[in-house]
């Protein structure tokens, strides 16, 4: 498959030095219907996605795509996920939007409801203490506050309220020390950080970075606390700094990425879904994701 050649031009700045993010990317999946959630398995050294608009959820292995399972109507368990992510149990964890449900898969395909009773779960990520923190966008629009976000307790076996009042929210992903979580607000073109107390719950929040001329979607970091977006309808990664200020924006091939995850043994292999071209492409980045290390439950 022919490489993409990065056209834009971008900066970097860390302890004053450059970095070239003049990248190129490969495509390694095409065909799908509106690819979404990569999810990587340090395990196994392969990457999960969802196929939002298909039936099944996919699988790359030495980036050759696969089938992991489809939906089997007879079951009332995986219709239609988004956001997916690995806890180190080993289960893949799914938002699935379809049935308002938090699910979990083992790597046989088998699946159990968490939680139900949402309304369009869409992205995930795990706390410090292992337990799932989740959005759920309801309406789309700048002046329907109706997303919330959630932590399933799996201490308690409780879904507890973090957030509410939110413009579609998407995205989300905690910061090196715990110490906040980022969440793509994405009706209103902007990121916002809130604050994590003790017991994991919310604290105060503030704009972290406005993102005009597109939706910001699925979020990750990389080891030196830069926080990545895709930037759905922007055609574009863009990366802040931990004060909220852009120092890179990383043109990909289509105008439509949905989400990243940083992947690979170095955790240097940058994939992303991108819902124009309905493909998956890599590429390699000269900083390092940020490992998932929580504790297991």
């Amino acid at each position: 498959m022919k490489p993409f050649l990065l056209l834009s031009v971008v900066f970097l700045f860390a302890c004053h030095n450059t970095v070239d993010f003049n990248l190129k990317f490969e495509k390694v999946a095409d065909g799908l219907q509106f690819p979404e959630g990569p999810a990587w398995d340090d395990q196994q050294q392969v990457l999960y996605f969802s196929n939002c608009y298909g039936n099944w959820i996919g699988i790359l292995q030495s980036d050759r795509p696969d089938t992991f399972m489809t939906v089997d109507l007879s079951q009332n368990c995986f219709r239609q996920t988004n956001g997916l992510t690995f806890h180190s149990d080993g289960f893949l964890y799914a938002c699935d939007f379809g049935l308002g449900a938090i699910e979990r898969f083992d790597r046989n395909g088998n699946c159990q409801i968490i939680e139900a009773g949402f309304n369009r779960p869409n992205d995930l990520a795990f706390g410090k203490d292992g337990n799932l923190y989740f959005t759920d966008p309801k309406s789309y629009g700048k002046n329907k506050p109706d997303g919330k976000v959630y932590r399933y307790n799996f201490k308690i076996g409780k879904v507890e309220l973090m957030a509410d009042s939110l413009c579609f929210p998407n995205g989300i992903a905690f910061n090196a020390d715990w110490t906040a979580v980022y969440i793509a607000e994405s009706a209103k073109n902007r990121i916002l950080k809130f604050e994590l107390q003790s017991d994991g719950m919310f604290g105060k929040v503030k704009v972290f970075a406005e993102m005009p001329g597109g939706d910001p979607d699925g979020i990750a970091l990389d080891v030196k606390g830069n926080v990545y977006v895709a930037h759905f309808g922007a055609g574009q990664i863009a990366v802040f700094d931990s004060t909220g200020q852009r120092i890179a924006s990383i043109t990909v091939p289509g105008k439509k990425p949905s989400n990243l995850e940083f992947a690979g043994p170095d955790l240097k292999m940058l994939y992303v879904t991108e819902d124009e071209t309905n493909a998956i492409y890599k590429t390699r980045v000269p900083i390092a994701g940020l490992p998932l290390n929580f504790s297991t439950k």
